[in-house]
């Protein structure tokens, strides 16, 4: 797990203003992890709920800093095979029957032949690779936590070497090892061996004036009222009992909707026609919608 060399910023302010110039407004907490991260050559776990910006951020890292970005994305039954390499079969066998048709009855060397079945054209690389071989990369391995046990325990043991070794290839070490941004939305609790080996950090629900913010930046055409309305009932929802409470991302959605349908401000009617782009269960719609003019009424 390593260290970004290109255009790594000078402080946690200036790698705040590298990701603005992106798109993606991190707090104060968030910049200073990734700062850190960036000088160090830690990985960085994020942790939070699903929604408040934990893959953005790698991707605007990735941006902000000129390096490559890779991302693994993790599932239940995720193996090495799928997340390292794999052989291409199919390629394999045409080689296999050009190589036999071009010799056109003449003895054929096995040794050759097997192993020009297993030159490096014929490898697909799977992220982990990708992320070894271009340098410099940002690796985003996102939702460490759906994957297994025993995958966590192969994932953090081929970072830690920032190299693989293919048997009928040999070794592939990372001329920069990729900086690694891990992140979980708690469905289980990860391996305190891998957290004890990355910098950690909570990301929350963005605060009022920052959620604004955010809403205005990726929707110019919204209205600052409008903006602020969103971004208050939204919160109003987070402190609500909710199955899934809305993250910033649901409040771009819902903000864009409301754009789309020309809204200059939020009234009741058309936020109970567009909680479909905020709420993503039907009690969590019952639940607000009976209490939605109390919602929309009060003021941020």
């Amino acid at each position: 797990m390593g260290r970004v060399t290109t255009s790594l910023p000078e402080s946690p302010a200036a790698l705040a203003d590298a990701l603005a110039s992106t798109g993606y407004l991190a707090d104060e907490g968030l910049a200073t992890a990734g700062f850190l991260a960036l000088t160090l050559g830690r990985p960085l776990f994020l942790e939070g709920e699903a929604g408040v910006g934990k893959t953005a951020f790698a991707q605007a890292l990735a941006v902000a800093t000129g390096a490559r970005f890779v991302r693994l994305q993790c599932y239940e039954g995720l193996d090495a095979a799928q997340a390292l390499y794999d052989w291409d079969f199919p390629r394999q066998i045409l080689h296999l029957r050009a190589a036999e048709a071009a010799a056109s009855g003449q003895q054929i060397d096995a040794a050759v032949l097997e192993a020009g079945l297993y030159d490096r054209r014929f490898l697909i690389a799977r992220p982990l690779l990708q992320a070894l071989e271009h340098s410099p990369c940002v690796l985003l391995v996102d939702e460490v936590d759906r994957a297994d046990d025993e995958f966590e325990a192969f994932l953090l043991e081929t970072l830690a070497e920032a190299a693989i070794t293919i048997p009928e290839i040999g070794r592939i070490v990372a001329e920069t090892p990729p900086l690694t941004v891990l992140t979980s939305n708690r469905t289980r609790e990860v391996h305190d061996a891998l957290k004890r080996r990355c910098l950690y950090h909570w990301v929350e629900h963005p605060e009022f004036d920052r959620e604004v913010a955010i809403l205005r930046e990726r929707l110019p055409q919204i209205t600052r009222r409008l903006a602020e309305q969103v971004a208050a009932a939204a919160g109003r929802m987070r402190e609500l009992d909710l199955i899934k409470p809305p993250g910033v991302a649901e409040s771009i959605d819902w903000a864009g909707a409301l754009v789309a349908l020309g809204a200059r401000d939020l009234d009741p009617d058309r936020a109970a026609a567009t909680l479909g782009a905020v709420l993503k269960y039907r009690e969590d719609v019952a639940r607000v919608r009976a209490g939605l003019d109390d919602l929309v009424a009060a003021q941020p």
